[in-house]
């Protein structure tokens, strides 16, 4: 059986969604079956992936992207984003689509757009039709969301908490829904876990450093008002827009001898800082229109043997094990931040790192992909 993926995130891209489709592709192959994966035509393919192959030919347009799919013999399709469901209104193969939070409560990328450009002479005036192509992808694109994703086969969810909001959202789709969650790669699983006999604690967070939600510098606030009373090493990992004045904020802050920015890794440097860290931190606010679906970094960090501090909101709560690989406050305040790091400095939190482990190993891949592989068969070839 072919599948056919369609995802708007992928790597060499960093982020969770990236990583779940890679990992959900991978999977499939293990199970047996071909898999092709579309992409943006200005996606950059770093590596090839074994069994799978890799197809950079969407513009993210249903307009243009219906005529572009339909070259291509699949046998069921499984959509990485919400805005993809557009792909059930076109075809009679079945249709999977995996949600994750953000993906259906802020839509993007906007397939709904006309494209007016591509209309002939159009081209010519491209910069100036920008504004309204814009506009209309905003209206059309949740439109075609509203009427695609009831008729699609199956909608998996990356988390209990991921499911309910979708459901407040789309109340239509009752009946569609089942939670999936997601799994662990296998590189994390595989590392050793080193012994954290550091000499001084080291602090980690992961992180797109683009969204406010992550509360990077609430961290860094709560950090500086501990810096006299501990010792500590904090490092930072990830890249975005926030990066600059972050830097500025620990400059301020009086920081620059115990926080460091190490912008984008590869996985390999990432595991092995998780190796290294004492404890993970990653303290995600729920807005209104952007949550934590699941948090797989939370996984990963557990796999690597290191327990994380959260805030007990949204997916995060799957994610981690109070007391068991991590710990949560209950609100992202600085307040919070910093009794709870404060806590752990002092020893009054601990944790095992085999323990932290043992509770990522219950998150796989395969786990994952097996709920969705019964929706690839029609009635007609079951």
């Amino acid at each position: 059986m072919h599948i056919g993926i369609v995802t708007s995130e992928f790597p060499p891209d960093i982020g969770g969604v990236e990583i779940y489709a890679a990992e959900f592709a991978k999977a499939l192959v293990a199970f047996g079956y071909e898999v092709t994966v579309f992409l943006h035509t200005h996606h950059n393919i770093e590596v090839s992936m074994p069994g799978i192959t890799l197809c950079p030919v969407l513009k993210f347009c249903r307009r243009l992207d219906r005529d572009i799919l339909k070259q291509y013999d699949v046998d069921a399709w499984h959509v990485m984003n919400a805005a993809h469901s557009w792909l059930a209104l076109e075809t009679d193969k079945p249709v999977v689509v995996s949600i994750h939070g953000n993906d259906f409560l802020n839509p993007y990328p906007l397939i709904g757009t006309p494209a007016l450009a591509s209309w002939g002479p159009l081209w010519r005036y491209a910069n100036l039709l920008a504004p309204l192509d814009r506009w209309f992808g905003n209206k059309l694109t949740s439109k075609y969301m509203r009427e695609a994703l009831p008729k699609v086969k199956a909608i998996l969810a990356n988390s209990q908490y991921t499911e309910q909001v979708f459901l407040k959202n789309y109340s239509e789709c009752v009946g569609k829904t089942l939670v999936a969650q997601v799994g662990v790669s296998d590189n994390f699983l595989a590392t050793s876990l080193g012994n954290k006999n550091n000499d001084i604690t080291q602090l980690l967070t992961v992180s797109r450093l683009s969204e406010p939600r992550k509360n990077v510098d609430r961290v860094l606030e709560a950090l500086s008002q501990l810096s006299t009373q501990f010792d500590f090493r904090y490092t930072i990992i990830g890249d975005g827009s926030f990066k600059t004045s972050l830097e500025m904020q620990v400059t301020n802050l009086g920081l620059e001898n115990k926080v460091k920015f190490l912008g984008r890794q590869s996985t390999e440097n990432v595991i092995a800082a998780m190796r290294l860290a004492d404890l993970f931190i990653l303290p995600s606010s729920t807005l209104p229109n952007s949550h934590e679906g699941f948090g797989i970094v939370y996984l990963e960090a557990a796999a690597c043997g290191t327990p994380s501090l959260a805030t007990r909101q949204a997916g995060a709560i799957e994610a981690i094990s109070d007391g068991v690989s991590g710990f949560f406050v209950e609100e992202p305040t600085v307040e919070n931040i910093k009794d709870a790091l404060q806590q752990f400095l002092k020893d009054e939190v601990t944790f095992n790192s085999q323990t932290c482990r043992h509770f990522s190993e219950q998150f796989t891949w395969q786990r994952v992909v097996e709920k969705a592989l019964p929706f690839y068969i029609t009635e007609k070839s079951s």
